[in-house]
């Protein structure tokens, strides 16, 4: 290993250690022989550690000013040591160590891996450099340090990638030895490269899942979300709003979800959260629609690279789900959706055509499900795509399938993963990128190259705030100077770089047990089928399908990778979901019925509880023909449209031909014949009647008619007389009069005007005459009616009128 490798000026010659070995072999091997026989207390390695005990301080670099210095800067270095022994250290120097210039970008990852001083490769401390004497550092505590010097005290030759380290040295029980070192890198360039290397940084805004598939019954269609989380992101402080604030500031391609920013405009739209059965009113509008124009205007003047909605998991797609049937169009309709989200939020012209798999990690089926929704170009990983060269080549490159890439580089894409709450693993972590993009400059500072980075999706805010300051040590363009990523796609090609893709073999394991089960898929298709079939129904589809569509999505999105049970979670809420809305239109249950005749009605009731109309087709099926047929069928088919939040009532003509039972079927179909939900069942029973009973009922009844009508008559005539009584003798007046002579019987006609000839009775007039009914009594009292010539004006009430 280079561990051990001989690096010029750290420490005793090339014939002076030659000369050391020698003697120790020489010298030394009949103790061999003997300590061979004796168990081995520790290995190697541990034993070294522990013989010159520099894992018993703890030094910490915290700061590093200037990360990049030129002439005439000082170098300030502030940081902590700590005792992690059970013993006090005495007389102990913290002091300054300037290792010779790093060669390679190979050796700079060398030496960030060590731990514990090495005499062999670790520099002597810097001469005359200023130190710091702490006299006694008991068990467990701590004490903080600062050492600044002038860079020409450094002894830099020239320009480059220098080794610098700060050791503490002190005395223990036994011996004065280093018991604790702590080491960085210095890139030193005074002066600006003839080729200065172009280098693009990835500005990922990317977060988890958040919007649910239910919206709320309001003309708006407020969004439900699952949890209030993403207002944590976004408040002052939170991670999205450092990545914005931050990266307004520093030359980056922003790499965008779309997902992110229609969640985020949700949210200041009005939004909604569930809690248990509830959904509560969201109350961060004012957070997300701040943060919304604060990324209005940072991302003015940069480029803007649009992922798919919801940032699919390509690898698992190309390994798991590529088989199942439709997944590759959830695909598809994330890429559609993706340009028209960020135009339309951010009013910015997205780049769509890009691909960016987990951790840069590719395969010929990731490729191919990568370049299948309609992007040309896919941002893979120096460690995946690996080159044999002994320098860092372009990043375009043209692969042997056809494909183009941008291969990102793998230690500055990675050199912000870990825990940067901590100020020294910040430090340690700038200082190391700004080595290695030197380094990368120097290898061949005759030849620009163009280089990308393509940090973690999901930064920390403590990992974007190094990863700014990171950028910041390049602002002075001394070996490197901004690009973006449509221009680091655009660039020459290197032709000797590497065009193979790796093989499928090669896929990295740890990545690929992390990916969405086949399982996950096959509920995507289970979502997707039934809400197909659900939104041919309904004559408001736009309030259905976006939803669902983009919830679909979501279950597909890479922040699902580590969250098995989350994501399993959030696939079963959407079905769930959408099984509840397809269940609001459905058949009532229909007790048995009676069918009394060779004819009858059958009414089928359709419910629809949704808020919008719906149309379907009823199709009521006959169990025996023979028995029951509907129109002379076994089936009969009516269209059916249903006003939402109301029910109908369907009407079947069915005719019975034999007595018995006969089982029914009500099914509903959509239009084009798929059924649609579940079928109702129940049971008609057919009693037939002969003609002669028909007869006899029909006898019966004419008997109640007739009979009803007779009483009706009589008592209209008993209430007419009445009403004619009353009405004489109110007529009626009570003068006295004396009664007029009458003829003698025998007397001349013609002297008598009154007189009527022998033989003949008086007539009464003919409208006088009334006729009782023999079962009704002659009332005495009941004077004889005087009618008089019949008038046309209707009948007052009480008269009888002739008809």
């Amino acid at each position: 290993m280079a561990e051990a490798a001989d690096i010029q000026g750290t420490g005793p010659s090339p014939a002076r250690r030659w000369l050391r070995r020698t003697i120790t072999v020489a010298f030394g091997a009949p103790l061999l022989a003997g300590l061979l026989q004796a168990p081995v207390a520790s290995s190697p390695a541990f034993a070294a550690d522990d013989a010159t005990g520099s894992k018993t301080v703890d030094v910490s670099l915290d700061t590093l000013a200037p990360s990049a210095p030129v002439e005439g800067d000082t170098v300030t270095i502030t940081g902590t040591v700590t005792n992690r022994s059970n013993k006090a250290v005495t007389d102990a120097t913290v002091d300054l160590r300037v290792g010779p210039q790093m060669t390679s970008r190979s050796e700079i990852e060398q030496v960030t891996g060590r731990t514990g001083y090495r005499s062999d490769s670790d520099p002597a401390p810097l001469a005359d450099a200023p130190t710091v004497k702490i006299p006694r550092l008991g068990p467990g505590l701590s004490k903080d340090f600062s050492l600044s010097v002038p860079v020409s005290d450094l002894g830099f030759d020239e320009a480059g990638v220098y080794q610098l380290g700060v050791s503490l040295t002190g005395q223990t029980s036994d011996r004065r030895r280093v018991l604790g070192i702590e080491r960085t890198f210095l890139p030193y360039q005074p002066e600006a490269t003839e080729k200065k290397t172009q280098l693009t940084y990835l500005w990922p805004l990317i977060s988890s899942a958040h919007v649910s598939a239910e919206t709320a019954t309001d003309d708006q269609q407020t969004p439900v979300f699952e949890d209030d989380t993403l207002a944590a992101e976004l408040k002052p402080g939170g991670r999205l709003d450092e990545l914005v604030s931050l990266g307004k500031d520093l030359p980056v391609t922003w790499v965008v979800d779309p997902d992110l920013l229609a969640s985020v405009d949700a949210m200041a739209n009005g939004y909604r959260v569930k809690g248990g059965a509830l959904r509560l009113p969201g109350k961060h509008q004012a957070v997300a629609q701040r943060w919304l124009d604060s990324l209005e205007k940072a991302v003015q003047g940069h480029k803007v690279v649009a992922l798919p909605f919801a940032d699919p998991d390509l690898a698992s797609l190309a390994h798991r789900g590529k088989d199942v049937p439709g997944s590759l169009g959830h695909l598809q309709s994330a890429t559609a959706l993706a340009g028209t989200t960020v135009e339309t939020i951010l009013h910015v012209q997205p780049a769509t055509d890009f691909a960016w798999p987990v951790d840069g990690a590719v395969d010929p089926s990731i490729l191919a499900v990568a370049t299948s929704a309609g992007a040309d170009k896919v941002i893979a990983r120096s460690d995946s795509v690996r080159d044999d060269l002994p320098y860092t080549p372009t990043a375009a490159r043209p692969f042997s399938n056809g494909t183009n890439a941008v291969v990102s580089d793998a230690l500055l894409s990675t050199a912000f993963e870990g825990d940067m709450v901590r100020t020294e693993s910040s430090t340690l972590a700038v200082q190391e990128f700004l080595a290695q993009s030197l380094a990368i400059t120097l290898e061949q500072p005759e030849d620009q190259r163009s280089i990308v980075v393509a940090p973690q999706r999901v930064p920390t805010a403590a990992q974007a705030q190094t990863m700014a300051t990171a950028l910041r040590g390049l602002s002075a363009k001394r070996w490197s100077q901004p690009s973006d990523l449509l221009a680091a796609a655009a660039a020459k090609p290197d032709p000797d770089a590497s065009t193979t893709v790796p093989a499928g073999s090669r896929y990295p394991k740890k990545l690929r047990d992390r990916e969405l089960p086949v399982q996950a898929f096959r509920d995507m298709k289970t979502t997707r089928d039934e809400l197909d079939d659900f939104k041919v129904i309904l004559t408001a589809q736009y309030r259905v399908v976006p939803p669902f569509t983009n919830a679909i999505n979501r279950e597909m999105s890479t922040s699902w990778r580590g969250q098995a049970r989350a994501a399993a979670l959030y696939r079963i809420n959407v079905l769930e979901y959408l099984q509840t809305l397809t269940e609001g239109v459905q058949l009532v249950d229909k007790s048995d019925l009676t069918l009394s005749g060779r004819s009858a009605t059958i009414p089928v009731t359709v419910q629809n509880k949704l808020l919008q109309d719906v149309h379907l087709v009823l199709r009521l099926t006959s169990g025996s023909k023979n028995r029951l047929n509907l129109n002379g069928e076994g089936y009969k088919e009516l269209p059916v449209r249903i006003s939402g939040g109301h029910s109908q009532s369907v009407k079947f003509s069915a005719s019975a031909n034999v007595n018995g039972q006969v089982p029914m079927t009500a099914q509903l179909y959509t239009e084009d014949g798929t059924p649609y939900g579940q079928p109702m069942t129940f049971t008609v029973k057919v009693s037939e009647i002969t003609a002669t009973v028909m007869l006899v009922i029909a006898g019966g009844v004419l008997l109640l008619v007739l009979a009803g009508v007779r009483m009706y008559s009589q008592r209209k005539r008993v209430a007419a007389r009445k009403a004619e009584a009353e009405e004489a003798e109110t007529d009626a007046t009570p003068e006295a009069t004396e009664p007029e002579p009458q003829p003698e019987s025998g007397a001349d006609p013609e002297g008598d005007p009154e007189a009527v000839p022998e033989g003949d009775t008086p007539q009464e007039p003919e409208a006088a005459t009334e006729e009782h009914d023999a079962d009704e009594p002659e009332q005495p009292s009941d004077p004889t009616p005087d009618t008089g010539s019949e008038s046309g004006d209707p009948s007052g009430p009480g008269e009888k009128v002739d008809r």
